[in-house]
C-alpha cells in the first residue's frame, strides 16, 4: 500500500511539475503530441492529431521558439523540416523510433531506383514516399521529381503521380499503396512488391517493366497485426456493429471493413456516430481506449489489442526531463541541403488539389 500510495504521489508530483514549466514558457513552448500517445501525454499537450498536420501548426506559430514532440522520430523530423529558423525541434526519448521507417532506408531505395532504371528507365517513374520515413527518403523524392503523402491524402497523391508519369515507386509501406492502388481501380497485376537484398526485388524484368505501382516491401507492425479471423468473430459478437481500420492494415482487412482511414479519420467517425452506436476499431491501443473515454454514449472497442512500443517509449518522466533541458536535450535537426529537398516533396503536397 505503501509503495502504491507512493506512485500516485510520484505521478501527481511530475504532472505538476510539468504544468509549471509549461506555465512558465507561455506562448514560447509548444507540446505535440500524436493520437498514439498516452491519455497522460495528450491531456498535457498543447494539440493532439496526426504527424504532419501537428509539425503544420507548430512551424505557423511565429510565438513559439520551442516545439516538443511527443511521437517517434520521423515526426520530430517533419517538425524539424517545416520549423521556422527560431525553433528548435525535441523528443523527449531519441529512441522512440518506426520499424516500418526503418525498412526502407536511403542507401537500398537509392539501389532500387537504379535497378529499375536499368530494366525501364526512371524519366516516367514518380517516388510517391510516405510520412512514415526519414528525412533523407523524403529529400530523395523532392530531388526526383516526387512528393511526400500522408495515410489522408495517399489516394490524391498517388493520382497526381500518375499524371506526372507512368509509374510509380511507392515507398515505405506496401499495404497503403496497395490499398491506394485499388481503391483507383488498379488490379492486382498491376502491383508489384519490391523486396530490398532481392535482385530486382524479386521480380522479373518483364514484371518491373508492367508494374504500374512499384510497392516497398515495408509494413506497420501494429496494423499488420489485425486479421480476417478478428473481423469474423467481432461480426458473429457484435452484428449491429461499424468496423474501421487504418490503411496500413492487409488488403483482405480493409476489404472486410465498413469504412477505412487515417487516424484523423478514425476521431472523426466515432465523434460524428449516432449515439449508441458500436465501433470496432483497428489501430493502435492507446488512441481507442482515448476514444472510449471521450465518447461514453457510444461502445468503441478494439478489433485487437495492439500496441506501439515505440510511441510509448515517450512517458512523463523523459517529457519532463526535456522540458527542465528546453533547448539543449535531443534536439532533432535536419542538414540543410537535406531539409531544403525534403520541403521541396512536402511543399508539392501541400500544393495538391
Amino acid at each position: 500500500m505503501q509503495e502504491q500510495a507512493r506512485a500516485n504521489f510520484d505521478y501527481s508530483e511530475i504532472m505538476e511539475n510539468i504544468r509549471a514549466r509549461k506555465k512558465e514558457f507561455g506562448r514560447q513552448l509548444l507540446i505535440l503530441t500524436h493520437h498514439y500517445q498516452r491519455k497522460e501525454i495528450v491531456d498535457l499537450g498543447d494539440f493532439a492529431g496526426d504527424s504532419f498536420e501537428l509539425s503544420r501548426k507548430a512551424a505557423a506559430d511565429n510565438d513559439c521558439r520551442y516545439i516538443v514532440f511527443c511521437g517517434v522520430h520521423f515526426m520530430a523530423e517533419s517538425a524539424a523540416i517545416l520549423a521556422q529558423p527560431h525553433q528548435v525541434v525535441q523528443i523527449p526519448n531519441v529512441n522512440a523510433g518506426c520499424w516500418m521507417a526503418s525498412m526502407a532506408e536511403s542507401a537500398t531505395v537509392r539501389e532500387a531506383w537504379d535497378r529499375i532504371a536499368e530494366v525501364s528507365g526512371t524519366a516516367r517513374v514518380i517516388p510517391v514516399v510516405y510520412m512514415n520515413s526519414d528525412a533523407e527518403l523524403k529529400a530523395f523524392c523532392g530531388s526526383r521529381g516526387g512528393t511526400v503523402c500522408t495515410s489522408s491524402n495517399a489516394s490524391r497523391a498517388v493520382q497526381w503521380a500518375f499524371e506526372a508519369g507512368e509509374k510509380i515507386l511507392f515507398f515505405p509501406d506496401q499495404h497503403l499503396g496497395r490499398n491506394v492502388g485499388f481503391d483507383l481501380g488498379l488490379k492486382p497485376e498491376d502491383m508489384i512488391v519490391w523486396s530490398p537484398g532481392k535482385p530486382l526485388g524479386g521480380n522479373d524484368p518483364d514484371a518491373v517493366r508492367r508494374a504500374r505501382m512499384i510497392l516497398w516491401d515495408g509494413y506497420c507492425l501494429v496494423h499488420t497485426r489485425f486479421t480476417v479471423e478478428q473481423i469474423a468473430k467481432m461480426r458473429s459478437e457484435f452484428p449491429d456493429a461499424k468496423i474501421v481500420v487504418h490503411p496500413e492494415c492487409t488488403r483482405e482487412v480493409v476489404a472486410l471493413s465498413d469504412a477505412c482511414g487515417s487516424t484523423s479519420y478514425i476521431v472523426k467517425y466515432v465523434k460524428e456516430a449516432p449515439s449508441g452506436s458500436t465501433i470496432i476499431i483497428g489501430t493502435e491501443i492507446n488512441l481507442i481506449h482515448r476514444l472510449a473515454l471521450e465518447y461514453p454514449d457510444k461502445k468503441v472497442i478494439d478489433l485487437h489489442n495492439s500496441l506501439c512500443p515505440n510511441m510509448f517509449k515517450i512517458n512523463l518522466g523523459n517529457l519532463l526531463w526535456t522540458l527542465n533541458n528546453i533547448g539543449k536535450v535531443n534536439v532533432v535537426s535536419v542538414p540543410e541541403q537535406v531539409k531544403a529537398q525534403a520541403k521541396v516533396a512536402l511543399d508539392r503536397m501541400l500544393s495538391l488539389p
